[in-house]
């Protein structure tokens, strides 16, 4: 097998035959200029001269000009093997989350644990529905409930609370220091959603739905619906920080209704795969600092 010159003056030739410049492939390569002049010299030392020198250009000979093409090809191709082998390699971490969780946090969070973990490629499937995770199509779920799926491992969260929330506009026409049953004068989102039958409860004040069948499905949609001026909407306050500081949502009530459950990250019992050990250890800490935040 005949031996290749060195990868360090084959990339030299190549850098100096793109730009015709020994100053710019040194800036290019991260060398000096003297150390890009050396490895040049390899090669024509093997194969013959490679450039025509006439300050202040230079040019390539026939013989660098026949070299160039292929040996741009040659790293190109090199690159890609390399790209491809590391992608290959690349560990895929994939979580099963609820829909208003991965709107309303992760999906604007998220990018600092890619940031300090580039070798881990997140998947995130956004659904209510109860992934089993035994069944390997996914490596982590962030649930709420009470904590009592067997065979996992749990880690809590926060509480899940709800209170009601709505657009400006629509709070204007509640008294002022009016009591919960002031609600009931106006337009609710899902009125049929347990929670306002619970919330409504522990204030002392009967419900019962004027209408139901329609259905959202998850807060974050609820919440848009609020925003655009719909009705009021019962949300977990932790997600919607930003809409209320900014004045997009108004919470007129304190009190928010609990039923003990809460939200959790869950991921198998035993040996713990690196790529969830890392993910649980940035987002524990993480989700606490934003709930102190």
């Amino acid at each position: 097998m005949e031996v290749l010159p060195p990868l360090t003056a084959i990339r030299a030739f190549d850098a100096v035959a793109r730009h015709l410049s020994f100053t710019r492939a040194a800036a290019e390569l991260g060398m000096t200029q003297a150390a890009v002049s050396y490895q040049i010299r390899v090669l024509e030392d093997r194969l013959g001269p490679l450039f025509r020198r006439s300050r202040p250009h230079i040019a390539l000979t026939p013989l660098g000009r026949r070299l160039a093409p292929d040996t741009r090809e040659a790293l190109a191709l090199l690159a890609r093997a390399y790209a491809q082998a590391r992608a290959a390699t690349a560990e895929v971490l994939s979580i099963t989350v609820l829909p208003t969780f991965a709107a309303q946090w992760l999906a604007s969070n998220i990018g600092a644990f890619q940031l300090a973990h580039p070798d881990i490629a997140v998947r995130l499937d956004s659904t209510q529905a109860l992934e089993d995770l035994s069944a390997g199509s996914f490596d982590l779920a962030i649930r709420s409930g009470r904590g009592d799926w067997p065979g996992l491992e749990m880690h809590r969260l926060m509480p899940v609370t709800f209170t009601p929330m709505m657009a400006p506009a629509l709070a204007r026409q509640l008294p002022s220091d009016c009591g919960a049953e002031a609600l009931l004068t106006l337009p609710l989102i899902d009125e049929d959603d347990p929670w306002w039958r619970l919330w409504f409860a522990e204030l002392g004040v009967q419900y019962s739905p004027r209408r139901s069948g329609t259905r959202m499905g998850a807060q974050h949609l609820e919440a848009q619906a609020a925003m655009a001026g719909r009705g009021a909407a019962m949300l977990t306050p932790f997600f919607y920080g930003a809409e209320l500081t900014q004045g997009r949502l108004v919470r007129p009530f304190d009190h928010a209704a609990a039923d003990g459950q809460s939200y959790y990250l869950c991921h198998g019992r035993g040996r713990v795969p690196r790529k969830v050990a890392l993910f649980r250890d940035w987002l524990l800490p993480a989700f606490a600092q934003a709930q102190a935040g």
